[in-house]
């Protein structure tokens, strides 16, 4: 193969790799080299089918792999190696150079390829026997020999783009499975056997760019894993003296992926930063043998779509919001909705937890829009796909106890899950494939109770299984997702999907057996595990896009933490998020998007750290207003898949619109459509509003507005939620951090509107950086990064140690 750059590839479907003589999956690998080539050798985990790859040495600046059509078996695999050693003794014979759990994939810079391997793995959970695994340690490894030629002239800047590379730590938070589809929940896993997905170039698998050239040169992906990045964990929970385990998933998005203020709101192809998909599965703890009983239910998070930014500031704690107004009939945000659907079906429920009053309108202005662009969408869409919405001031609220917050959001998701239903099914048992927690050999869809992947039977209502043996139930779906957003993403955010997962799970452990009835009270030491679990994927996710772990007064609170500890922790974790965003999140993005493949490095064309913004903007036409900022801004934008300098690479295939659910789901049953039997807390003819009747703001929509509050819903009656009358001024951590700060005298709420462009793509910029700013490599900051800050202060926020022993 000549070049990892993508024309139109030919498109690996799912199980491919049966057409190679396995009858499971290659789990093992050991590198062999001699000086002409590089010899891949492959097993599954029964020790039964052995596969042979070869990587040309002699190449320079080409990747040429071939794999041998030959299945062997281990004998056999150990004759063809003797044969090599012996056939090549001339030049040293044939060496080992390392043994490895996969390929993660193949990278050029300016000179030669790199192949990145896993040398080490952990398991960490195991999802209906099939097991999944972290990433324990990984090396990259040059392919030519080091006796090709190199070209010295790069060789600064190669090695510049490698130390890059490696600051993305496959270590942290990435996560495969061999046999197991991880970039997909539960339900797409069992109900799209034949369906022809192209699991790669979903939305949530990190290394698609990095294993485009193998797949597309060998039609498999039997020699490389799928990387999902964000947030996996499992454990065991009990209620009523039962156990069960719980799966807690975060799929994040790798279109339009970065850090905090470099990627804001929505680009043109509707994709939107902080992009997660969680999902929550519950399954019965029994013994082997034994049908299994599985439950899931997936929520989404992301920036509000809209064009807006945010640009950081050495000298200003809290950004400016910049909002744009190019998009005056909301097509991007359209797209993302529209995308929202194809995956996940209709209703789409948005949450938006964003201040509605404020003293110097941010957030609010936003809100505004918002609501704008939705009934915009709305007013072009039939009534029953209406997007449905609760505009909602959680920072207003958490100023009452925070039981009284979580006891209002658990109303809302009561309702939201009446509507979206969940999933639930009954599994065979996989005991007879002798998995040992890795069911390789097994289909997914083989174990489902109700065969064929989920399709309608005529005996769905039968009590009992044909052998009379146990009980059976009516498999339930999904349908439609809540979509819950505040500035970032990442504090109230992570708050409300909590209480979503809490009042999903009562639903899930009754559909069990495990409850009588659908509730979990928030008292509860199940709810208490529950709420560690979501803090602690909370403060994961606030890492990978904020620079620090989440605000989570609101946990600390119910948890009887003291109130002057829980404000010592968030001012420093406030003080972490500013450094990493001001000092740190430049390198950042750039390396992710060399690692997504975003920006593909040219000889003779600039190198990335001399890029001034990855966005489709003209910085001379923003005018002298910006003459201030353009001084203050030391913080450069990064590549999105929105804008690609690579000349031969095409836009990225919308594979991650997964294909909706069968086509049986709008035929079913009555038994069999989406959970809706189980009553919320609260009545539902007080909760819900007439869906015919005029309403401010939209046709459909219920606004109160009362002294300082303002929240709107088209699905909600929200005058139960409008009964405080506390101020909305801003958070009292965040103030005491302006007093004495540089920015105190700047303004720290003001609003920009930013002109109309062609040709933005949803965060702007506002000067150009100097050629000094934050692109050390080396993983640390050089003296002129830090000035101002002790060594243990920047310590601390590397590696997150407290700052204080």
């Amino acid at each position: 193969m000549g070049s990892m750059d993508s024309g139109k590839e030919n498109q690996v479907r799912i199980n491919v790799e049966s057409n190679y003589g396995c009858g499971s999956y290659l789990q093992k690998f050991r590198l062999y080299e001699t000086r002409a080539n590089f010899y891949m050798i492959g097993r599954d985990k029964n020790r039964t089918c052995w596969k042979v790859l070869k990587i040309n040495r002699l190449e320079q600046s080409e990747l040429s792999i071939v794999e041998d059509s030959t299945t062997y078996s281990e004998i056999e695999c150990c004759d063809l190696l003797k044969r090599i050693h012996e056939g090549n003794k001339s030049t040293g014979g044939l060496k080992f150079v390392t043994s490895c759990y996969g390929i993660v994939g193949f990278i050029k810079f300016l000179g030669p390829y790199y192949m990145v391997l896993i040398t080490k793995r952990r398991k960490i959970g195991t999802i209906c026997g099939h097991a999944v695994y972290s990433i324990a340690k990984s090396e990259m490894i040059l392919i030519p020999n080091s006796t090709v030629e190199s070209n010295m002239a790069y060789s600064k800047n190669e090695n510049r783009y490698k130390k890059l590379l490696r600051t993305m730590d496959l270590t942290r938070d990435f996560f495969f499975s061999y046999s197991y589809h991880v970039m997909l929940s539960l339900q797409k896993n069992l109900s799209n056997r034949g369906a022809g997905l192209i699991l790669y170039e979903t939305m949530f698998v990190w290394n698609e760019f990095l294993t485009r050239g193998i797949r597309q040169h060998l039609k498999n992906s039997i020699w490389t894993v799928a990387l999902v990045y964000g947030f996996f964990k499992q454990v065991k929970l009990s209620v009523s003296g039962r156990d069960f385990n719980l799966i807690l998933i975060a799929r994040r998005s790798r279109h339009y992926a970065g850090t905090r203020y470099l990627k804001r709101g929505v680009n043109e192809k509707g994709r939107v930063a902080n992009d997660v998909e969680t999902e929550q599965i519950v399954f019965e703890d029994v013994p082997e043998g034994c049908p299994l009983q599985i439950s899931s239910v997936v929520q989404h998070r992301g920036s509000i779509p809209l064009f807006w930014s945010q640009e950081t500031s050495r000298l200003n704690i809290k950004p400016n919001i910049i909002l744009s107004k190019k998009d005056h009939k909301y097509e991007a945000t359209k797209l993302h909705f529209e995308n929202l659907v194809k995956r996940y079906g209709n209703p789409i429920i948005i949450l938006n937890l964003i201040k509605t009053r404020e003293k110097k309108p941010r957030e609010s202005i936003l809100r505004t829009e918002f609501a704008s662009a939705i009934e915009t969408i709305n007013r072009d869409t039939a009534h029953e796909n209406r997007l449905k919405f609760l505009h909602w001031d959680l920072s207003k609220y958490s100023r009452n106890k925070a039981t009284s917050v979580l006891a209002y959001l658990v109303k809302v998701a009561a309702n939201a899950l009446e509507l979206t239903g969940f999933f639930y099914c009954q599994l065979l048992s996989s005991s007879s494939n002798n998995c040992d927690g890795d069911c390789a050999d097994s289909d997914l869809c083989d174990m489902i109770k109700d065969a064929d992947c989920l399709k309608v039977k005529d005996s769905i209502n039968d009590k009992v299984d044909t052998d009379g043996s146990h009980f059976s139930k009516p498999t339930m779906f999904q349908k439609g997702v809540l979509r819950t957003n505040c500035i970032d993403c990442l504090d109230r955010t992570n708050v409300a999907q909590y209480v979503y997962g809490l009042v999903a799970l009562g639903h899930q452990l009754h559909a069990l057996g495990y409850i009588d009835v659908p509730t979990i009270n928030l008292d509860t030491p199940l709810a208490d595990d529950l709420m560690k679990t979501y803090e602690a994927m909370g403060d994961t996710l606030a890492l990978q896009y904020g620079g620090s772990a989440a605000h989570n007064k609101i946990f600390s609170e119910i948890r009887g933490q003291w109130k002057a500890a829980t404000q010592s922790q968030e001012l420093f974790r406030t003080l972490q998020r500013y450094y990493s965003n001001a000092y740190m999140d430049a390198e950042k993005q750039d390396a992710i998007n060399v690692f997504l493949g975003h920006f593909q490095p040219q000889q003779g064309k600039p190198a990335l750290w001399e890029m001034d913004s990855d966005q489709h903007y003209d910085v001379g036409k923003r005018g002298s207003d910006f003459a201030e900022e353009n001084a203050r801004s030391i913080i450069k934008r990064s590549l999105s898949d929105g804008n690609i300098l690579c000349d031969n690479n095409s836009d990225i295939d919308d594979a991650d619109v997964i294909q909706p659910l069968p086509a049986s789901f709008n035929n079913l049953p009555t038994n069999m459509l989406p959970f809706g039997k189980f009553t919320p807390s609260m009545p539902r003819k007080q909760l819900f509003s007439d869906m015919q009747s005029e309403h401010h703001v939209d046709n459909d929509s219920i606004c109160v507005e009362r002294g300082d509050s303002f929240h709107c819903s088209n699905f909600l009656d929200v005058d139960w939620l409008s009964s405080s009358g506390n101020s909305c001024e801003e958070d009292t951590y965040e103030r005491s951090l302006l007093i004495g700060s540089p920015s105190a005298g700047l303004s720290s709420g003001e609003i920009k509107t930013e002109p109309s462009s062609a040709h933005e793509s949803g965060s702007s910029l506002k000067g150009k950086e100097p050629a000094t700013g934050a692109s050390s490599f080396s993983g640390e900051c050089s003296s002129n990064d830090v000035t101002g800050f002790s060594e243990r202060f920047v310590y601390w926020v590397t590696h997150g140690d407290m700052l204080f022993p």
